[in-house]
């Protein structure tokens, strides 16, 4: 039997872009996806 692949769309939520689009413009810009994390305390990780 054949197997077959069919691709219906791209996605991303990555930190320098909420979609395909902005992530490559921030990856052709060089943005940086990387920070200190603050959103909670990671003094015992």
């Amino acid at each position: 039997m054949e197997r077959r692949v069919v691709i219906t769309g791209l996605g991303a939520i990555t930190p320098i872009g909420k979609n395909v689009c902005e992530t490559w413009k921030g990856i052709k810009s060089k943005k940086c996806g990387i920070d200190n994390i603050t959103a909670f305390d990671s003094t015992r990780i």
